[in-house]
């Protein structure tokens, strides 16, 4: 049987095609809005395609899952970045909501792997109940993660305009309130994600040490 070329299955397609989508709207951040949050929210979108395409397809892969959390992180930083410079007075909001966003999942990545787990989304079901309905539940997950994405950018497309009017208001700004308590839970949850995968860090560190003993 030949070897399978993992690079080439199709949720790893997938995710080169959002990596090119985000490229794509990284370059047209400084100057065109519309079609820059355009190509950054096709690439959130793949994000659901490829996980359904490696159950469906049995590709998954500790490759394609890293590349996946790499590019979730990466796209949203990068996105933040570009937020921190036309908003100055919140950078340090925004700095913090990078650093807590990325340590929470590599922490949380590393404590996983350490115990074994394939993916960052692999959990202990015994343990906290907020990850675990985060993680096993995908319309909460899709929400979350949708909610949080939509919220940066309607902050970015309304730093060019208000958008079509809905009544009296701008629709950028509607949605920018509705996403907003998404926004804010998603980084609640990513906080937990922090203190969870640092206490099972912590507790792997003390199996350990009592080994030596």
């Amino acid at each position: 049987m030949p070897e399978e070329n993992i690079f080439l299955f199709v949720p790893n397609l997938i995710g080169y095609a959002r990596i090119l989508f985000a490229l794509i709207s990284f370059y047209f951040m400084p100057s065109c809005p519309l079609t820059a949050s355009s190509f950054y929210l096709l690439s959130g979108l793949l994000d659901a395609f490829d996980g359904h395409a490696a159950r469906t397809l049995n590709q998954g892969t500790r490759f394609g899952a890293m590349l996946d959390m790499l590019t979730d992180r990466c796209s949203t930083m990068c996105l933040l970045v570009n937020l921190a410079l036309l908003y100055p007075r919140a950078t340090l909001l925004f700095q913090l909501s990078m650093s807590l966003d990325v340590a929470s999942h590599w922490l949380h990545l590393h404590s996983s792997v350490v115990r074994g787990s394939e993916s960052h989304k692999t959990i202990d079901l015994t343990g906290n109940l907020v990850l675990r309905l985060y993680y096993t539940s995908r319309p909460v997950l899709f929400i979350m993660c949708a909610g949080n994405e939509f919220f940066y950018c309607l902050l970015y497309l309304l730093s060019f305009s208000e958008g079509p009017s809905v009544g009296s208001v701008g629709l950028f700004r509607v949605g920018l309130w509705i996403s907003a308590p998404i926004a804010l839970l998603k980084s609640l949850i990513s906080a937990i994600h922090l203190v969870t995968a640092a206490r099972n860090m912590a507790a792997l560190d003390a199996a350990d040490r009592a080994k030596k003993e």
